[in-house]
């Protein structure tokens, strides 16, 4: 930020800072919106079968370790009902 205040720049297009920025926090991002992805998956009216397949493939790219999945897991069974 302090370089882009005072302009001094190593980027002559937009384009390629758009592209280092993706490359240093896109990953970051990607995590954050399965996380919330993950937050927002009810079972609802879902059989248990399809719940944990949803819950699996969602979970898969969010970060979490086992414990906390499991504690995700037990929040978001029944929920809704």
């Amino acid at each position: 930020m302090k370089n882009l205040e005072l302009g001094n720049l190593e980027y002559k297009i937009v384009e390629e800072f758009l592209a280092d920025l993706k490359k240093k926090f896109g990953e970051r991002d990607e995590k954050v919106m399965k996380v919330v992805e993950l937050r927002k998956l009810e079972q609802e009216g879902m059989m248990i079968k399809k719940f944990v397949q949803e819950f699996r493939r969602t979970a898969k790219e969010c970060g979490y370790e086992a414990r906390l999945l499991v504690e995700e897991f037990k929040r978001e069974i029944n929920k809704g009902s």
